[in-house]
């Protein structure tokens, strides 16, 4: 089935941003309607056969928000709650996170409705394949290029893109971003986004000669969040706690984060909380410690009115998409809170996968220090620019940032 140009979602999410600014007066009616609809919005119902014999048909969607800055750009998620309205707020995100950062790109998102543990390898190659069967012709270098998401790796965008080119009959590595080194993925590809928001965070606190007075929360210790540690830690920062799917460890006077991490991922322990170096806690305590700088990392919405008077750090970075909820931002807004958004913290996964994009196109090979070279310079670009018109207009980081990409999509609009 198969939706097409300006169809509404449901997306209540999106519906809030946008109606949010237009209150705030950062958007006209006229510029409101863009933003609030969709493009195009593709889905499909495909069969894959498993490895038993049987059929089994799988739902799967593709959503290009908005295109008026350059073909689409977004990965693409399996997971076996996603919906058109999940895929299109991300969809709308990644819109307003390539305006941001000046790429030229418009903003899309995909989703496979499956838990990947329900399958075998072949069974999710064959469900990867048939993904880029159902969607090709409106996916390529200059129309639509996905990347990997939540349960979905460079093994799996190899496979897209062998499908890919396949069908064009011709080799593409530009169709996708995210793939293996060897099959012409970037250097800094898997510590991109942890990256990016470490440069912001140097940028943020370079005032400050000791770091150590600087105490750190982090939710999630996943590719993102023990990355972040990692790198705070070797700058000195003092990281307090961290957590998982399990629960998390908290030492005041600063975790062993080089140990923390050998013992989960080199030593296979998966779990923070087996590690002797702090007191177990849970995710929803680690949300409420009195620190400096709090990190939520892995999951949306943890943040809400619930517990937000809980919330005691003085400032957040949003490593996770949409970790605070609307009402509660309101909350830590009017307490003096400094939340540095999702949409420019998060964004160092996006650049560096224009760079890979880059690259293929030019059949070029960049070093990882000129990857990270250009990160720093095109996400601290965003930064300052955020933070001089929040400063000039008395905006918070966030509203600041919905403005510059908003303006740029709707300036960029052809009717």
């Amino acid at each position: 089935m198969i939706y097409l140009e300006n169809e509404l979602v449901a997306c209540q999410k999106c519906k809030l941003e946008v109606e949010g600014m237009a209150e705030k007066g950062i958007l006209t009616p006229q510029e409101l309607k863009i933003l609030k609809h969709p493009r195009r919005i593709l889905e499909a119902n495909y069969p894959v056969r498993m490895d038993d014999g049987s059929l089994k048909i799988i739902t799967a969607f593709r959503v290009q928000y908005n295109l008026n800055l350059g073909p689409g750009k977004g990965g693409i998620r399996f997971h076996p709650e996603v919906d058109l309205d999940e895929v299109s707020e991300l969809a709308f995100t990644m819109a307003l996170k390539t305006s941001l950062t000046q790429l030229p790109f418009g903003g899309a998102k995909g989703g496979v409705r499956i838990d990947p543990k329900d399958f075998s390898e072949s069974e999710l190659e064959r469900i990867s394949r048939g993904y880029v069967r159902e969607f090709w012709k409106f996916l390529g270098p200059k129309t639509d290029i996905p990347a990997p998401d939540v349960n979905t790796n460079s093994k799996i965008m190899a496979w897209m893109l062998d499908e890919y080119e396949k069908i064009v009959g011709e080799k593409s590595p530009a169709f996708i971003t995210g793939k293996p080194v060897e099959d012409g993925g970037s250097e800094g590809r898997d510590k991109s986004t942890a990256m990016g928001a470490f440069y912001i965070l140097q940028e943020e606190y370079k005032e400050i000669e000791n770091k150590k007075d600087i105490s750190v929360a982090i939710q999630g210790f996943g590719n993102a969040g023990s990355v972040i540690a990692e790198l705070l830690d070797e700058a000195g920062f003092k990281v307090v706690a961290v957590s998982d799917v399990s629960g998390g460890i908290y030492n005041k006077d600063g975790l062993d984060i080089s140990s923390l991490k050998k013992f989960v991922y080199e030593e296979k322990n998966h779990s923070v909380i087996l590690f002797d170096g702090g007191e177990e806690i849970t995710n929803g305590e680690l949300l409420t410690l009195d620190v400096d700088l709090l990190i939520p990392a892995a999951l949306g919405g943890v943040i809400t009115r619930e517990n937000v008077d809980e919330v005691k750090a003085g400032k957040i970075l949003e490593l996770a998409n949409g970790p605070i909820s609307v009402e509660a931002e309101k909350i830590l807004e009017e307490r003096g809170v400094v939340i540095i958004p999702d949409l420019l913290a998060n964004a160092g996964g996006v650049i560096v996968s224009y760079f890979e994009w880059l690259q293929n196109l030019d059949n070029e090979h960049w070093s990882l220090e000129e990857v990270n070279e250009k990160l720093k310079e095109k996400i601290l670009l965003a930064y300052k620019k955020v933070k001089e018109l929040s400063e000039k207009e008395n905006l918070s980081l966030k509203k600041a940032a919905y403005k510059i990409a908003a303006k740029r999509i709707i300036g960029a609009e052809k009717v």
